[in-house]
C-alpha cells in the first residue's frame, strides 16, 4: 500500500481495528474513501453506497470479532470498505476485473465473506438461518445482517423479519437508512427513547408491570391494555421503531451513521440484547465524503469510469445510443399512441430507461420498489382489466418472479410485456448479474412468446410487436450500445414465428440469436475473404414460437449448422432447435455445433473479454464456421 495510506496499509486483519482510537478511525475513514474513489474511477463499480457505509464498516469491525461473529451484507453494493479491511487491500486494484476481486461478497473469496450476495433482500433470512445453526451447535457468537432501506422494501426482507420475531433468536439487524421517510423523526429525544426502551432491564420491568396489572381483579386486562396503548402512542409519536417492534424486534436508533463513536456505543448495546432479535437503525448519506457522489447519489450508485478530481465520466463513448435508451424512447412513443400502456419497474427507472416515461406519464408509471414478484402480479392485474403493462426488469432480477410469470401471467394468458434489459453477459458485475438464464427459464412456459432483437432498430419493432400481442411476450436485449444502425420510420409489427436471412450462402448455416447476429455477419464475411465460401447467416428473431419454416428449409439445404446464443446452452434456444429438428426427423443428417454459455456460473470481466472466452465474439464465430466447413471437407474426402 502506498505511503499516502499508512493506516490502511498497516491493516492485515479486521481484529486490529478494536485497538484504534477515535482519531485513528477518522483518518482510516478518509484513507478508505480515497482508495475506493481511486479504484472505482478506473474500474467502475458501486461507488455511492460504499462511500456511505465507511464509518459503519469501521464500527462493525471495531466492535465485533469477525473471526467468530458472522457479518452478512445485503446486496453487497456497500461492501468495498469491508473488502479493504478484511485482508484484500493489496488486491483491491483488481476489483471487478477478469480474475480479480468480485464487486460483491462471495464465500470463495474470503473467510470473512460468510454469504454470497448480489441480489437484494436476502441478508435477514440468511442471517436467521445462521443464528439457528449457531444455537443448534451450542455456540455463542453474534450474527449481524446489514440491510439498506431500499432492500427492506422487498417481501423477502419482511418475511425474514416476521420469522425472526416469531423464533425469538438472538440476531442483530443493522438498517442502513439513507432515504427512508421512516427515519424523519431523528433527534436526541428519539434516540434516547428508543435506546432506553431497548435496554434489558426496561423490557423486564415492562413485563413485570403488565403482569401486575393483569393480576388486578376484574379490571386487570383492561388496565394492561390501556397501558400498552399508551406506550404504543407515546413511543410511535417520538420514534420510528414501532414498525420493527411489531415484528418483535428490540429497536435502537436512529443513530448517526457517520459517527464511529456513537455507532460503536449502539452496536455494543445491540450486542447486549440476549433475549431476542434487535434492529439498529443507522442514518447514512450515500456518496459521503466525495462531493460529486453526494450531489448525485443515483448517478454514482453504479458508475463507469470517471475522473476522480472532477467526477466527470471518461470520454471515449461512441455516441451510439444504448439498447436501454432506444427502448425508453420507443416505449414513450408507443404510449403516446396507446393510453392502455402502463410502465412498471422494480426500483430501477433510470437503469431500465423508464425514467422518461415517468416524466411524461407519471400517472401511468409505477415503481414497485425492489419487489419483482409483486411487480409481475400487479401487471397481471392491470392486463386482466384491458391495459397493456410493460414490466421492465433486468433479466437476472426477473428470475425472482418466476412463479408469478407462470401462475399469474401465462396460466391466464394475459398480455403482459416483459422487457428484459441486460440479457446475456453484463460484464463486471459478474455471476449474480449476467442475464444467462432467461431463454431457458421462459421458453418452456405455455403461452409465453419471446423476441430477441439483433440491434436497436429491431428492438423498436419487437417492442411494438409484443405490445400488439394478446398473449404474454418477452423481449430480451443486451447491456450497452447498439450497432449504430439507422432508426428509420415507425415501429412495425413483425410476422409471428418468422426469422430473417441476413446473408444467403452455402456450406454452413449460422443461426445467431439477438445481439450475436452482427458478430456472426462479420464472421461470415471474414470466412468468405479467407476461405472462398460464404456461409448463410440467419436471425431467428422469434425464440418462441420458433421460425419453423426457415429451420426446416435450412435442415434440407445444409448438413452443417452453427447455433450462437448469449445464454446458457442447457435448455436455451439451441436446445429448442435441436428438439424441433429431432421431432421432425431432420436431425440425423445434420452436424450441429452450439456456441453459448456453459453449465457453470460465469465470473466477472469486461463483455469483450467474456465473449472471447466463451467463443461468442466475431473472431471465434469465424473459427467455428471454418472448423465446421473443414469437417465437411474431410468427410467428403
Amino acid at each position: 500500500m502506498r505511503t499516502e495510506f499508512p493506516l490502511l496499509g498497516s491493516i492485515h486483519a479486521p481484529s486490529q481495528l478494536a485497538g484504534f482510537s477515535g482519531s485513528q478511525l477518522l483518518q482510516l475513514a478518509d484513507e478508505v474513501r480515497q482508495r475506493i474513489v481511486e479504484v472505482v474511477s478506473r474500474n467502475g463499480g458501486h461507488l455511492a453506497p460504499s462511500l456511505g457505509t465507511v464509518e459503519l464498516t469501521l464500527a462493525l469491525l471495531a466492535t465485533f470479532d469477525l473471526d467468530k461473529d458472522k457479518l452478512i451484507w445485503d446486496v453487497g453494493h456497500q461492501s468495498y470498505a469491508f473488502k479493504l479491511l478484511t485482508g484484500r487491500a493489496d488486491r483491491f486494484h483488481t476489483l471487478r476485473t477478469l480474475g480479480g476481486l468480485s464487486g460483491f461478497p462471495r464465500i470463495s473469496e474470503s473467510p470473512y465473506d460468510h454469504f454470497g450476495v448480489g441480489h437484494s433482500s436476502t441478508s435477514i433470512s440468511a442471517a436467521l438461518g445462521m443464528a439457528l445453526a449457531r444455537d443448534l451447535a451450542g455456540l455463542r457468537h453474534h450474527v449481524i445482517a446489514v440491510i439498506g432501506d431500499g432492500a427492506l422494501t422487498a417481501g423477502e426482507a419482511f418475511e425474514g423479519l416476521n420469522l425472526a420475531g416469531h423464533m425469538g433468536k438472538r440476531l442483530i439487524v443493522v438498517l442502513n437508512d439513507n432515504e427512508m421517510s421512516i427515519s424523519s423523526n431523528v433527534g436526541a429525544l428519539s434516540r434516547f427513547l428508543s435506546s432506553a426502551l431497548s435496554r434489558r432491564w426496561v423490557r423486564q420491568a415492562r413485563k413485570d408491570v403488565l403482569e401486575f396489572l393483569r393480576a388486578v381483579p376484574r379490571i386487570g386486562q383492561k388496565l394492561a391494555l390501556y397501558a400498552m396503548r399508551g406506550e404504543l402512542s407515546f413511543k410511535s409519536f417520538f420514534t420510528p421503531g414501532m414498525l420493527f417492534e411489531a415484528f418483535r424486534f428490540a429497536y435502537i436508533g436512529p443513530v448517526d451513521g457517520h459517527n464511529t463513536g456513537e455507532l460503536k456505543h449502539h452496536l455494543r448495546m445491540a450486542a447486549s440484547v440476549e433475549d431476542g432479535p434487535v434492529l439498529l437503525h443507522v442514518r447514512t448519506r450515500k456518496g459521503k465524503g466525495y462531493a460529486p457522489a453526494e450531489a448525485n447519489p443515483t448517478h454514482y450508485h453504479g458508475v463507469g469510469l470517471f475522473t476522480p478530481e472532477t467526477g466527470l465520466p471518461v470520454s471515449g463513448t461512441s455516441g451510439v445510443p444504448t439498447f436501454t435508451d432506444v427502448f425508453g424512447k420507443t416505449l414513450l412513443r408507443l404510449a403516446e399512441q396507446d393510453e392502455r400502456i402502463i410502465a412498471v419497474t422494480a426500483a430501477m427507472p433510470e437503469g431500465t430507461g423508464t425514467d422518461l416515461f415517468k416524466q411524461r406519464f407519471p400517472e401511468r408509471f409505477v415503481d414497485t420498489g425492489i419487489c419483482e414478484q409483486h411487480a409481475v402480479t400487479f401487471a397481471a392485474g392491470l392486463a386482466s382489466r384491458g391495459y397493456r403493462p410493460v414490466v421492465a426488469i433486468y433479466s437476472t432480477f426477473l428470475q425472482r418472479a418466476y412463479d408469478q410469470i407462470v401462475h399469474d401471467v401465462c396460466l391466464q394468458n394475459l398480455p403482459v410485456t416483459f422487457c428484459l434489459d441486460r440479457a446475456g453477459l453484463v460484464g463486471e458485475d459478474g455471476a449474480t448479474h449476467h442475464g444467462a438464464f432467461d431463454m431457458a427459464y421462459l421458453r418452456h412456459i405455455p403461452n409465453m412468446r419471446i423476441l430477441a432483437p439483433r440491434n436497436e432498430d429491431m428492438l423498436r419493432h419487437c417492442l411494438a410487436t409484443a405490445l400488439a400481442s394478446d398473449a404474454p411476450c418477452a423481449v430480451r436485449y443486451p447491456r450497452g450500445s447498439g450497432h449504430g444502425v439507422p432508426l428509420n420510420g415507425a415501429a412495425r409489427i413483425l410476422p409471428s414465428g418468422a426469422g430473417e436471412i441476413l446473408l444467403d450462402g452455402s456450406g454452413v448455416a449460422v443461426i445467431a440469436v439477438g445481439n450475436r447476429a452482427h458478430p456472426a455477419l462479420d464472421a461470415a464475411f471474414f470466412v468468405e475473404r479467407e476461405s472462398g465460401f460464404r456461409p448463410l447467416v440467419f436471425d431467428p428473431v422469434w425464440l418462441k414460437p420458433l421460425p419453423e419454416r426457415e429451420l426446416t428449409d435450412m435442415a434440407s439445404r445444409f448438413d452443417k449448422l452453427l447455433i450462437v446464443e448469449e445464454g446458457v446452452l442447457a435448455g436455451g434456444f439451441s436446445s429448442s432447435v435441436l428438439e424441433f429438428l429431432n421431432d421432425r426427423g431432420l436431425l440425423k443428417r445434420l452436424s450441429v455445433k452450439r456456441i453459448g454459455l456453459p453449465d457453470s456460473f460465469v465470473e466477472h470481466g469486461t463483455q469483450p473479454e467474456l465473449r472471447e472466452m466463451f467463443g461468442l465474439d466475431g473472431g471465434s464465430i469465424a473459427g467455428a464456421i471454418a472448423a465446421l466447413a473443414k469437417k465437411r471437407d474431410l468427410a467428403e474426402a
